[in-house]
């Protein structure tokens, strides 16, 4: 071969070789591009790791004063991006207390509220009880009373398909008795209930009940599968004052103590700082603690606060939850 014709080779040779080259590095940056936006999408999109449930207490004020009926509970709900829904009894005054909780008044109140739930595609989750009675006081057979009163909503739980009816320990005011009148009356209605797969479960609802390790150590002596908690991110007042809390438990600890026996979450907000922070409680270490314990239910929004309106204040929970989700492991 000429010298002319190697180098001409030798040119064209260089030439292939360098379109190879070059459409090689456009694959790979494409590739590491669709990757990266890939995983990008991945992390926008990413659902998470628990299912969004609404607290009808979060509407307690358009119920009580702008005569919103209560009734209107799963329209709202479905609107604002919830699946699930939490019932407080105590709204319904007009069908439940003025009829003294008649068995007519509570099955009334669970055709409606079923009827309501399947119209628009909602689950129903639990019921919360209020002005039933005192399942820890000291007296005996008014403690039985009290557990009595609860069994109807029990029924009305299983009727609507919940999981869990929620109560309160409310009753005496010294520990010990406190401790040992719980574990009484919760193994009384939980007895009643595990036939009919409904879990009876206490929420950190001021007194005692506010101590995460006290009401943890309830669970664990009750000792039944279907008695647990339902733990608040923010109701840790153990005692209250004139100007506010005057005694009030770790809400890390508390959290993190009460989620060993968690049927259920409550995602409790008062106020936001302008990044959409709830300004007290620390979402994102919060909800690490929940996932972390395994739990992949329901959360509910409770929204309590006064600055924003009960919507805003709801929909500003509800993104809170979903934005603080993104960022734990």
């Amino acid at each position: 071969m000429k010298k002319s014709e190697l180098f001409r080779t030798s040119i064209t040779f260089s030439l292939i070789l360098s379109i190879f080259t070059i459409n090689s590095c456009k694959e790979v940056k494409k590739e590491n591009a669709d990757t990266l936006e890939a995983s990008e999408m991945e992390s926008e999109t990413s659902e998470p790791f628990f299912d969004l449930s609404l607290a009808q207490w979060s509407i307690h004020k358009m119920i009580r004063n702008d005569d919103v009926v209560p009734y209107t509970f799963a329209e709202k709900a479905k609107g604002w991006g919830f699946t699930g829904l939490e019932y407080v009894s105590q709204l319904y005054p007009a069908d439940l207390e003025n009829n003294e909780y008649s068995d007519e008044a509570i099955n009334a109140f669970v055709e409606k509220s079923n009827a309501e739930a399947k119209k628009y595609g909602m689950r129903n989750v639990l019921i919360m009880i209020d002005r039933q009675g005192d399942l820890a006081v000291s007296d005996a057979a008014e403690r039985k009373a009290a557990v009595e009163r609860h069994f109807k909503w029990v029924d009305a739980a299983a009727k609507m398909g919940c999981h869990s009816i929620r109560v309160n320990l409310a009753g005496s005011d010294v520990p010990e008795e406190w401790m040992a009148n719980s574990i009484d009356g919760l193994t009384q209605l939980a007895t009643y209930a595990k036939d009919k797969n409904i879990n009876i479960i206490v929420e950190n609802h001021g007194g005692f009940s506010s101590n995460g390790a006290m009401l943890a150590e309830v669970m664990t002596k009750v000792d039944m599968d279907n008695c647990g908690t339902l733990p608040d991110f923010g109701n840790f007042c153990i005692k209250r004052s004139e100007t506010g809390c005057a005694q009030e438990y770790d809400k890390y600890k508390g959290v993190k103590e009460l989620m060993v026996h968690a049927k259920a979450v409550s995602a409790k907000a008062h106020d936001f700082d302008e990044k959409g922070n709830e300004t007290e409680i620390d979402y994102a270490r919060i909800l690490q603690i929940v996932k972390d314990a395994g739990y992949s239910g329901f959360i509910g929004v409770e929204y309590e606060g006064n600055v924003l309106s009960e919507e805003e204040g709801i929909i500003a929970t509800r993104d809170l939850l979903i934005n603080a989700a993104k960022k734990i492991k």
